[in-house]
């Protein structure tokens, strides 16, 4: 655990001009106190421990402004800027070394219990106030533009940017 959040602190200095220092990110950075906190309430739920883990991803929220639901998936270095107003829904699966910023929205698009909400692949950068909608796919190294609106998969390495969302000529 140390190790992953070593990584994580490493990763948002990387990305994060304003980032001057580890104890600065380690105390100030509330996208990552919800990933972290994430992380285990995510074992809750996969424990059985629905409610318990309910509950506290409701306090995480609270306290930090990002609303991760406890069922999503999220990988390593995953780093939110900002953070206030981010949403993961639960069928989410987020890969490795993605950046997101303020206001960014994965969420469904069916009220089924079904696969409903994207899936962002390694390497995603997502700009604020993004909204991905649905059982979509952002494919690797793939960046979406701050505000769009993204309703069909997106190609990996490809920039998407506007209402709705498409690719940049």
């Amino acid at each position: 655990m140390i190790r992953r959040v070593r990584e994580d602190v490493r990763a948002m200095r990387e990305r994060d001009p304003a980032a001057r220092g580890v104890l600065e990110v380690l105390l100030c950075y509330p996208g990552l106190h919800a990933v972290w906190a994430h992380r285990l309430i995510h074992r809750l739920w996969t424990r059985g421990h629905r409610l318990a883990a309910r509950f506290l991803a409701h306090f995480v929220r609270g306290a930090t402004g990002v609303e991760i639901h406890p069922a999503a998936s999220i990988g390593r270095r995953v780093t939110i800027d900002h953070g206030m107003g981010v949403v993961i829904g639960e069928t989410a699966v987020v890969g490795d070394d993605v950046h997101m910023y303020h206001g960014v929205t994965l969420g469904g698009m069916s009220e089924r219990p079904v696969k409903r909400h994207p899936t962002v692949e390694d390497g995603v950068r997502i700009g604020a106030n993004a909204t991905l909608l649905g059982d979509v796919t952002v494919g690797e190294g793939a960046t979406v533009g701050a505000g769009a609106v993204v309703r069909s998969s997106v190609d990996p390495g490809t920039t998407v940017v506007g209402v709705p969302a498409r690719p940049l000529e």
